[in-house]
């Protein structure tokens, strides 16, 4: 019989008390069996969570079978208008390029065009179009390659941590620190949680000006809140609340992956050519690389 969601947050919460013991006591071997279990205890948590979504707010429902970062907000891409009502507009006709660079701002990591379209479209009254994303960062590329530091900043590409190269339908921004842009095993973790309280902090910025942030954003939050425990109980999800259990699960896993991040980030800008640094190494030069190190 499946476990329910109530079972599962429980289960999370005693691995996170065994993974903080077994950090401490700097017993690896036990920490990695535990980070593979609670894996596959927030998998199950993220599939009950959608089939109990599903049947209370079907507009969610969609791609069940995504990662939970693009599965909980790509649908909201859908919202009617008039659900962002943001304090913060921009005038039309705003180039894509901006506009992804005003929603990874928000983010504070890399994300999918998915998510940035959404967070973009929570906050401010402009449509940010996915499609337009695609070609952004062989444009940007292109244009680093041929005028180099000319823009304040690029939208570029985030490096998988392993051969340093672009990392699939991950966009970031080249004005953050490289081992920022760089993503682990641990990083789609961290970065959702880095996600979770960018939002949330937007929202209480809007908040404190004496603005109040659309139903969009507010519906935004709470599907990062559902995928966080201790985040959320029911009605409107509470920013501050939000970013305390974002900020207190990211200590579980902020160690290990700020670890591999920084060493990528050391072999990386001693490999990589500024233009690569940004925009990833060609995967055959790095599994040329690889087997020349490894002879």
């Amino acid at each position: 019989m499946a476990e329910t969601i109530d079972e599962l947050e429980a289960r999370l919460a005693d691995l996170r008390v065994r993974l903080r013991e077994a950090t401490r006591a700097r017993d690896k071997g036990a920490a990695t069996r535990i980070r593979r279990e609670m894996r596959q205890v927030e998998e199950a948590w993220e599939s009950a969570l959608n089939e109990d979504d599903a049947d209370q707010h079907p507009q969610f429902s969609e791609d069940a079978d995504r990662n939970p970062t693009t599965q909980v907000l790509e649908a909201a891409a859908t919202a009617p208008a008039e659900a962002r009502s943001p304090a913060s507009r921009l005038p039309t006709g705003i180039p894509a390029r901006e506009q992804a660079h005003q929603a990874l701002a928000i983010l504070g990591a890399p994300a999918a065009p998915k998510l940035i379209a959404a967070t973009y479209q929570a906050f401010f009254t402009d449509p940010l179009i996915v499609t337009k994303l695609a070609s952004l960062r062989r444009d940007e590329e292109r244009s680093f390659a041929s005028q180099g530091h000319t823009r304040p900043y690029y939208i570029c590409a985030a490096l998988t941590h392993d051969r340093l190269a672009a990392a699939r339908g991950l966009l970031a921004v080249s004005t953050w620190p490289l081992d920022r842009r760089i993503v682990g095993p641990l990083s789609p973790r961290t970065d959702f949680l880095t996600h979770a309280v960018g939002v949330a902090e937007q929202i209480q910025r809007l908040e404190t000006a004496g603005h109040h942030p659309g139903e969009y954003a507010w519906r935004l939050l709470r599907r990062f809140a559902f995928n966080i425990p201790g985040a959320y109980e029911s009605g409107e999800p509470d920013p501050a609340r939000v970013i305390a259990a974002a900020r207190n699960e990211s200590t579980v896993h902020h160690e290990a992956d700020a670890a591999e991040r920084t060493a990528a980030a050391v072999r990386a800008r001693s490999q990589l050519t500024d233009v690569q640094q940004l925009f990833g190494a060609p995967l055959q030069s790095m599994d040329r690389r690889t087997a020349t190190t490894t002879s």
